[in-house]
């Protein structure tokens, strides 16, 4: 009866799984792809509005029909060092994606948030909704002065 009896264990040890079903640990599978998303204008709940300048020092700007590369490489510093935090120029991070801005936004606006950002999320209905749509993460005063702001406008009109 002892040999059943341990005959039976035996048996029932061996039929509980192969190694294979018993992996330990974390499995990641590295062969799924994720797809990076660009940002579009339809992602975003705030409305598109090329109307309003904001509130700030900024009240007219003319870009010209050209781009100033001289003045969007100073932008383009300006922005690598200050900006890129919070801000990629294709996709969202803890802001929006800068690269079609001036699709939603006229460039007094922009200027105006880059140069008075703690006025602007206080009265402005725009980035109001914004910092509504990113949960409330205030953009910071970086205290640029009015040339840096009109180089990073620049860079931005190459993104």
């Amino acid at each position: 009866m002892k040999k059943i009896t341990l005959l039976f264990g035996l048996v029932f040890l061996m039929s509980c799984g192969s190694s294979e079903e018993k992996k330990k640990g974390f499995e990641y599978n590295r062969t799924q792809k994720v797809e990076k998303k660009s940002y579009t204008a339809k992602e975003s709940s705030v409305p598109v509005d090329l109307d309003n300048k904001g509130i700030g020092p900024i009240k007219s700007i003319d870009f010209g029909n050209d781009v100033d590369s001289a003045l969007a490489d100073q932008g383009k510093a300006v922005f690598n060092q200050k900006c890129t935090a919070c801000h990629m120029a294709a996709r969202k991070l803890i802001g929006p994606a800068m690269k079609g801005i001036y699709e939603r936004r006229s460039p007094e606006w922009v200027m105006n948030m880059i140069l008075n950002p703690t006025e602007m999320l206080k009265q402005d209905p725009i980035a109001i909704a914004l910092l509504k749509e990113y949960n409330n993460v205030l953009m910071l005063n970086q205290n640029l002065t009015n040339e840096e702001a009109r180089s990073i406008a620049e860079y931005l009109r190459t993104l």
